[in-house]
């Protein structure tokens, strides 16, 4: 492992120091229940953010393989839901596979960049999937979308964006890139996967379900822990691709 990305996974733990750190005192406040089943989500997290890093950081190739697995398992999602509510909301599911096709392929071309740009991407999600959800456990009052994802409020959302474009300062040596041209792609990443959320939550609450599916523990199936990487990705993907053109 160069020293790069030495330093980029130091990064990644001390955030996520500061991420345990947080959801003990907030998990403090809750059912012992609720608080096994955060500890869980956040240790599963871990691992799956550790996976992802590495398959970048060794070989991008394994990251592309991860990529195409991720797609797949999200359409496998999708037709799931949509078949066990008796093929209901065809034109949800129709627009919502057009959706995840554009997506899709943006994600598919990210995850055939240059490693350090993928890996930019990557810790800027992750960092912003975080954050929002600390920030929103711990200062959070206004909801978002109450209808569409009551956990979500606009106190998380600034704060995980907040982090997240600031963190791109750290990051910069991975692209490398200017300060604020950085900044701008970090806020372009974050945009995206805000909306890739946004649609997944509104497909879950239309078909009436909390979960894609149990596949990864306390993390609601692929579409729901990799819905912000799919979405983030595919705008470097989309946007790399029209700048080649």
């Amino acid at each position: 492992m160069d020293a790069m990305i030495l330093t980029m996974y130091i990064i990644v733990l001390v955030y996520f120091l500061l991420g345990f750190i947080a959801f003990y005192f907030i998990n403090q406040k809750k059912e012992p229940h609720e608080s096994r089943k955060s500890w869980i989500k956040t240790i599963t997290y871990f691992f799956i953010i550790n996976i992802v890093f590495f398959s970048i950081a060794i070989n991008p190739l394994v990251f592309r393989y991860l990529a195409v697995i991720i797609i797949i398992a999200g359409f496998i999602e999708l037709f799931k839901l949509f078949r066990e509510s008796g093929y209901k909301l065809k034109l949800l599911f129709t627009l919502s596979i057009i959706v995840l096709t554009i997506f899709s392929f943006g994600f598919f071309i990210y995850s055939g960049f240059e490693k350090g740009l993928i890996l930019f991407a990557f810790m800027i999600l992750s960092i912003f999937d975080s954050f929002s959800q600390i920030t929103g456990e711990i200062f959070g009052r206004k909801k978002l979308f109450p209808k569409i994802s009551p956990q979500k409020t606009v106190e998380g959302l600034i704060g995980g964006t907040i982090v997240a474009i600031m963190s791109a300062l750290l990051l910069r040596s991975l692209i490398p890139a200017p300060p604020l041209k950085a900044m701008l792609l970090a806020a372009g990443v974050v945009f995206l996967a805000f909306i890739g959320d946004f649609f997944k939550s509104y497909y879950k609450r239309k078909y009436n379900v909390k979960d894609f599916s149990n596949l990864i523990p306390e993390n609601g199936g692929f579409l729901d822990r990799f819905d912000s990487l799919i979405a983030g990705g595919a705008f470097i993907g989309i946007l790399g691709l029209s700048i080649h053109l």
